[in-house]
Parts: C-alpha cells; sequence; structure tokens
C-alpha cells in the first residue's frame, strides 16, 4: 500500500496502516528529514531481521533507531557524557545519529551492536508522528545495500518492491544527505560517517572530537 502524505486524510490512514504494519513485524517506507527510510519494530527481532534481509545485509551492520522524543535516550543508552547531552538537546530533532552504550536492560536484537546503540530524533512531523504511536523504531536508509539511498518514494519501490508492506510518499527528500555518525562510547568520540551536522560544530561541544578518516569507506 502506498499513501501520499501531502493530503491529510491520506496520511492519517497511512500512519494507522504503517502502525498496523510494524505490529505484524511488516516493514514500512517513511520520510525523513535526510533520506527515505526502511524502517521495522525495534524489538521484533524477526521485523529486524527483515529489515536487514530487505537490504541485503548481515547482522554485522544493525541498524540505527528512530526515537520520537530526546528523552527516549536515557531509555535506550546508559553513560551519556554531559556534552552529549548538550548536543543532542541543541541538534535534536536533527540529522544527528549517535552511538551510545546500550541499556543492559533492553531485550531486544538489532544484530551485532557489540552493546552499543545508534540514535537518532529526525526532524519530520510523519516520521515523528509515527514514532509517537510506535515507539523507538530500527531504521536504515530505503535501499539495496550498495546503492544510493532514495530520495523518492519511487526509488524505494524500485529497490524494495513487495518486501514492504506499507509506503508512505512525502515527496522528494528535502535533504538528501544521509545524517551524521559520531560514535561516543570511546574515550575520543569521533565521527563515523559525514553529513549536515559537521565536525566544527560539534566541536563547540566537546572539542577532543576526531573527525571522519578520508580511508574509511562510508
Amino acid at each position: 500500500m502506498k499513501f501520499d502524505c501531502s493530503i491529510d486524510d491520506e496520511l492519517d490512514r497511512g500512519l494507522l496502516a504503517a502502525q498496523a504494519a510494524l505490529e505484524e513485524g511488516k516493514l514500512v517506507v517513511l520520510p525523513t528529514d535526510t533520506v527515505y527510510g526502511l524502517a521495522a519494530d525495534a524489538f521484533s527481532p524477526r521485523a529486524v531481521q527483515n529489515l536487514l534481509d530487505a537490504k541485503g545485509r548481515g547482522r554485522q551492520q544493525p541498524p540505527p533507531v528512530l526515537v520520537g522524543s530526546p528523552t527516549t535516550l536515557d531509555a535506550l543508552a546508559v553513560d551519556i557524557p554531559s556534552w552529549l547531552r548538550s548536543a543532542v538537546e541543541a541538534l535534536w530533532p536533527g540529522p544527528l545519529t549517535v552511538i551510545c552504550r546500550q541499556q543492559p536492560s533492553l531485550t531486544w536484537d538489532l544484530g551485532e551492536t557489540h552493546n552499543t546503540v545508534a540514535v537518532r530524533m529526525p526532524a519530520d512531523k510523519r516520521a515523528l508522528a509515527l514514532l509517537k504511536h510506535t515507539g523507538p523504531l530500527a531504521v536504515s536508509s530505503a535501499n539495496i545495500t550498495g546503492e544510493p539511498a532514495a530520495q523518492t518514494i519511487e526509488a524505494a519501490e524500485d529497490m524494495l518492491g513487495g518486501r514492504v508492506a506499507v509506503y508512505l510518499d512525502g515527496g522528494p527528500s528535502a535533504s538528501g544527505m544521509a545524517s551524521t555518525i559520531l560514535d561516543a562510547t570511546g574515550s575520543t568520540p569521533r565521527i563515523l560517517r559525514s553529513g549536515p551536522i559537521d565536525l566544527e560544530l560539534l566541536h563547540t561541544f566537546n572539542n577532543t572530537i576526531e573527525g571522519l578518516d578520508e580511508d574509511v569507506d562510508q
């Protein structure tokens, strides 16, 4: 099913259909403030495996988790430094994904996370409306691994087809650039993927953050 999010009634029906599909362990493609995302129930190991299979990705590349509120970070992560809290407060919702130590009480299975979790709050009202009803979602870019991230619903459909139960069409992606990924789990924070939030801005919160190693394959 595909729903046009520019039409209020269709958006409402699409959000309900997406919520129902996610509760059944199915996959949903949704617009975000960066690129289109492929979403699954983060607390359903079967759904997360479906997401990885749809992308052609192994468990060694676990998906990030999208949340609907900055306060959810404390439910998912531990040992959050004060500078990172300040960065999240200033930059969420927005295109910054932060990798933290995972709450040991969590029973989900996102893949080989090594007890970490990557979390982001998107600045997209449609994604936030869905997250309000579903809670945290495992969300990766809506594409086959090795292909460009989908910036339109048509590109997502072409790559993922019937493996997705619900497509929410939000029009062309406003940014088209994937989020900056910041790993805050080590003694020295590091950017793992460059994106809209640059090192200069992040240095206003912690000037020890290391930039992206240009030899790293993103």
